[in-house]
């Protein structure tokens, strides 16, 4: 069983950054995708970014290439998404998740997922 605390959210103006964390408890593996998905209102969790543990293996999606960075600290149990550039678009409740997946822009393949935090970009 993994457990995440989820901080760094909050409201900023459009061009400005934030970092979320997740602080992880449990067990964690070596072998975690490390995954970050977000969810706005009226609209289905999607995916965001994903790393592994050792910085490799990064994915983005479209909408934040260049602007978003997945990273990881095994030993500290800690994930984090940089969050650069923001838009009002990039507004939404932002998830950090775990699993032992293949496939990591799907959301049904994580096993383990934090609470959620609030982004909030204004123009």
């Amino acid at each position: 069983q993994v457990q995440f605390v989820e901080s760094g959210g909050g409201s900023v103006q459009a061009g400005g950054s934030l970092t979320l964390a997740c602080a992880a408890s449990g067990r964690i593996l070596s072998t975690y995708t490390l995954g970050w998905f977000r969810q706005a209102p009226g609209k289905e969790r999607s995916f965001v970014a994903a790393c592994r543990w050792n910085g490799q293996n990064t994915l983005s999606a479209d909408s934040v290439k260049g602007r978003f960075t997945c990273s990881g600290d095994k030993d500290k149990k800690m994930i984090y998404l940089q969050m650069n550039s923001l838009k009002p678009e990039d507004t939404a409740v932002y998830y950090c998740g775990v699993g032992r997946t293949l496939r990591p822009e799907l959301k049904n393949t994580y096993e383990f997922w934090g609470q959620g935090i609030q982004v909030t970009v204004s123009s």
